[in-house]
């Protein structure tokens, strides 16, 4: 019989249970911060670590992006209303979306995947039809990942990789004093699409006679929620222009916490107008019938996907030719705060009231 060689195991000593903090009185970035705060950079071609939309390393003259997001069924999707095609295209837009957020170009992915025994070959085959669709749509190259098997559904993480043209690269911590805050597209449109569908989730549950969920009307909305698109053609029409934003985020945690986290980076304030902020007429009529006020689904709803960034009070008149952007308010010194002002005139802090993975309540579907 053989013999097993005696190991001399090291014993750790047991974490004291009186200082245990839960997640979420840190937050997402809270926690992230507070995680990797004692990292330091070794290598030279680490030009940002963490704390913006993308990493930033430079290889071979040229400075190359890096990001990565991970989906987690019951957190930031549920199956029962998102087809697995749609799911597969948003999980790589995602990912895009932190590229040219940094005013840059995407070029490959890398999508893995950890699936639970309830999947077939044909439903992983929908995802990855999805996930075709995007890279052939915003032409990027699929170069590999990762599969591994998953007690509790499906999780999916993509990295994508770009890279930005010299001088054009975008922080978040790069606002000034007296820019104007420009915002892509509409607003809270992607909140409203998942409302409509957690109602029509928990009618069809609760009826008991499965009664089809009626979602007459709201294509737009729900367009934007299930399978949104990544806002290259604004970063393409701000070269043309030849307009480099001064600070720069997506919005994919919600209007306030996004502008927020460009604020706090910059160290500076803010002023944003209700009457300018952007909303699809179908948003707001959505709202209006769930007894949502409209302005909270475009301040605090998130996964919009659109670009939020500043540029010179000089380029207004520039920024005013391309489509689809809105000047929203302006940038303030640091003592004025961070404020929303109502068409009334009232002045309100803004409040960081998104998406936050960590925070106390978060439903099974990612708002």
């Amino acid at each position: 019989m053989r013999r097993f060689q005696k190991l001399s195991i090291p014993v750790f000593p047991m974490t004291d249970r009186k200082k245990i903090t839960p997640l979420s009185k840190l937050g997402e970035f809270g926690l992230i911060g507070h995680l990797t705060k004692d990292f330091k950079i070794h290598q030279a071609s680490t030009v940002k670590g963490v704390g913006d939309d993308a990493a930033v390393v430079e290889y071979k003259g040229k400075k190359m992006l890096i990001t990565t997001d991970l989906l987690v069924e019951g957190i930031h999707f549920n199956l029962v209303y998102t087809p697995l095609k749609h799911l597969g295209y948003k999980s790589v837009i995602v990912n895009l979306s932190d590229v040219y957020a940094m005013n840059g170009h995407p070029r490959q992915v890398l999508v893995s995947l950890a699936l639970s025994a309830k999947f077939s070959v044909e439903a992983v085959e929908q995802l990855y039809e999805g996930i075709r669709m995007a890279c052939e749509k915003y032409k990027v190259d699929l170069v590999g990942g990762d599969t591994t098997t998953s007690l509790t559904g499906l999780t999916i993480s993509v990295v994508a990789m770009g890279e930005v043209e010299k001088g054009k690269l975008v922080y978040r911590n790069t606002a000034r004093v007296n820019d104007l805050i420009c915002v892509s597209g509409d607003l809270g449109a992607a909140y409203m699409g998942l409302q409509l569908l957690e109602r029509e989730r928990k009618v069809f549950n609760e009826s008991g006679e499965g009664i089809q969920p009626d979602l007459t009307g709201y294509d737009y909305i729900l367009g934007r929620q299930l399978k949104p698109e990544a806002r290259k053609d604004i970063v393409e029409s701000l070269h043309d222009h030849q307009i480099v934003p001064g600070a720069m985020i997506d919005l994919s945690d919600g209007l306030s916490s996004d502008l927020i986290h460009i604020c706090r980076q910059s160290a500076l304030g803010c002023r944003i107008f209700q009457d300018r902020i952007p909303m699809a007429d179908e948003t707001g009529r959505a709202a209006r019938e769930m007894n949502i006020e409209p302005f909270i689904a475009a301040l605090n709803g998130g996964e919009d996907y659109e670009l939020l960034f500043t540029i010179p009070l000089n380029q207004h008149d520039e920024v005013r030719k391309i489509k689809d952007i809105s000047v929203i308010g302006h940038i303030t010194e640091k003592g004025a705060g961070m404020k929303f002002v109502t068409v009334q005139g009232d002045e309100i802090e803004l409040q960081a009231q998104g998406w936050d993975s960590f925070g106390d309540e978060q439903s099974a579907s990612g708002i």
